[in-house]
């Protein structure tokens, strides 16, 4: 039985208001830093209490078997709404870096209940083409991390207060059409009880744990990608005193350039397959954390930013083909909970990734940084393509 025709554009509109909700502050992090004094490590704890917020919350969820148990839809919608409220709570006056990374940490949580979700849901109407599907779905979720960039980016006419409400309205939105218009779906199967042993059961499948593998290797660098593109094109500018950048506006259409190349992934994988798709883009990206250094001594600031936007499509566009493989094999009445463990574990791994790319920034030049964050789409691709 085929699914309404209207399902998926739905679930991909939720998911990317919902998830517009991860770099809020990132796009308006220069005036965090002006309003509350903040120190110039604030954009690294903040990203890292999100992602911190998110592996205990997909951890959590995944230990209970929420997904599998619960209508994923009221899932997504009362997450929606309380990941909101804590974002909104950063217009306040009198915050000090702590208090914000407490809410980012708590945005982060909530946004458990968003992401692996989406997933889940779309896995539980489309039992074919998956991979497409979750291409479409992937992208709506690097537009959403993009977002705040660009409305950052469309002149002085947005406070960053604006951009915080309009997120924290978007995130509603997303959960209340997500609620009203997405029931449970045909595959879906409800877990009958609580059982912790699925946590661990899932990877003992060597395909799911190669899948699993080649995630974790392809998430150390994306969200430090994500994080730091401001930082490459800042230090860009650093290097060519005569270049100009509208910075929150290219940072959009870098990360945003993403959502593309997964909606192009999902489709070309029906025809060359989902491993094959999925292990060629990780090695591009590596090889884009590789060559990085060189692109810095080029005059041509054109030819830096197409460099930059076929990075930032490479880096994301085998997400979905990996979450396809991670649901592909595994049982139908725990794909949440195999889809939620590891989005758990690939997150944990980003925290470290920011984190040394936090530290390195102030003790070696910004464009050798990403030479030490290669070494995780290396490792994922070996984890992927091994035989045994």
């Amino acid at each position: 039985m085929k699914p309404a025709k209207y399902i998926l554009p739905v679930i991909v509109f939720s998911q990317f208001c919902c998830t517009s909700l991860w770099f809020a502050t990132n796009g308006v992090i220069e005036d965090l830093v002006t309003n509350f004094n903040l120190n110039s490590l604030a954009l690294g704890h903040l990203s890292s209490a999100v992602q911190f917020g998110f592996i205990i919350g997909t951890f959590l969820f995944a230990l209970l078997t929420i997904t599998d148990r619960f209508a994923p839809s009221k899932v997504f919608f009362i997450s929606a709404v309380l990941a909101a409220v804590f974002n909104v709570l950063i217009v306040l006056e009198n915050h000090n870096l702590w208090s914000l990374v407490m809410l980012r940490f708590f945005t982060g949580f909530f946004l458990a209940g968003i992401y692996p979700v989406g997933m889940k849901i779309a896995a539980d109407y489309y039992n074919k083409g998956l991979g497409k599907s979750l291409g479409f779905l992937v992208g709506a979720l690097v537009l959403g991390t993009a977002f705040p960039h660009v409305l950052k980016g469309f002149g002085s006419g947005f406070l960053w207060q604006d951009i915080i409400y309009t997120t924290t309205v978007l995130a509603v939105l997303g959960g209340v059409v997500m609620f009203a218009f997405v029931p449970n779906g045909p595959y879906r199967k409800s877990a009958a009880k609580f059982d912790v042993s699925v946590l661990f059961n899932v990877f003992k499948v060597r395909e799911f744990r190669k899948a699993a593998f080649g995630y974790f290797g392809h998430m150390w660098e994306l969200y430090t990608f994500w994080a730091f593109v401001p930082v490459l094109l800042s230090a860009y500018v650093e290097y060519h005193p005569s270049v100009t950048f509208n910075i929150p506006l290219l940072s959009f259409i870098i990360i945003a350039s993403g959502g593309i190349a997964c909606v192009i992934s999902g489709y070309l994988s029906q025809m060359f397959g989902i491993k094959k798709i999925g292990a060629i883009a990780l090695a591009l990206s590596g090889i884009c954390c590789l060559v990085s250094p060189l692109f810095f001594s080029l005059e041509s600031e054109i030819s830096f930013i197409i460099f930059l936007v076929f990075w930032g499509m490479v880096v994301v566009a085998d997400s979905p083909l990996f979450s396809t493989l991670v649901a592909q094999n595994v049982s139908a009445e725990h794909k949440g909970t195999a889809l939620t463990i590891v989005n758990s574990v690939g997150f944990a791994v980003t925290i470290v990734s920011i984190q040394l790319a936090s530290s390195l920034i102030d003790v070696m030049a910004v464009k050798y940084l990403f030479l030490f964050i290669a070494i995780g789409p290396v490792l994922g691709l070996v984890g992927l393509l091994k035989r045994s």
